[in-house]
């Protein structure tokens, strides 16, 4: 997604549902943990400026109240939008570390440079991040981003070919 602007945006959680009467959403986290939604005051929501009033860990997902969104059924007409914040607003990374959504759209080479595909999708089930790499031939193939297998160099990902399914 883009903003007016046109930068990119990072969808940071989705809106599950209400919660309570009182303008509360449940969101299901794309993140680690609720402070990386929190640090933000400006969110986009379902698309729309809205400031952050509150937001809180509530089990295995959070709870969060946006301003303009005052009962029920005004967060409930929010279920399955995305909450997203512009690319800029995320904190710088270190040496070695990337946001899924920079990869995403990558072309990706093997290792004498030849064009492969390119990065449709970044999962994680738990063991690390797997790159779905859709192939030239219209055939996609999850590899996992490992050095030697997949290795991020110079704006493309550089893929071991023995990876490939």
């Amino acid at each position: 997604m883009m903003s007016a602007s046109g930068e990119r945006r990072i969808a940071l959680a989705a809106i599950a549902g209400a919660h309570g009467v009182k303008g509360e959403v449940r969101l299901k986290l794309f993140s680690d943990s609720i402070e990386s939604l929190a640090r933000h005051e400006r969110l986009y929501v379902g698309g729309a400026e809205r400031r952050l009033l509150a937001a809180r860990a509530s089990g295995k997902a959070a709870v969060a109240r946006f301003e303009g969104i005052g009962d029920r059924s005004a967060a409930e007409a929010l279920r399955g939008t995305l909450v997203e914040v512009d690319r800029s607003a995320l904190p710088p990374l270190e040496d070695g570390e990337y946001y899924h959504a920079d990869l995403i759209g990558l072309p990706a080479v093997d290792r004498g440079g030849t064009p492969i595909g390119s990065v449709a999708a970044v999962e994680n089930f738990g063991a690390g991040d797997l790159l779905e790499i859709e192939l030239t031939d219209g055939r996609t193939s999850l590899i996992p981003f490992k050095d030697g297998i997949a290795d991020l160099e110079g704006g493309r990902v550089v893929v071991d070919r023995e990876f490939l399914a």
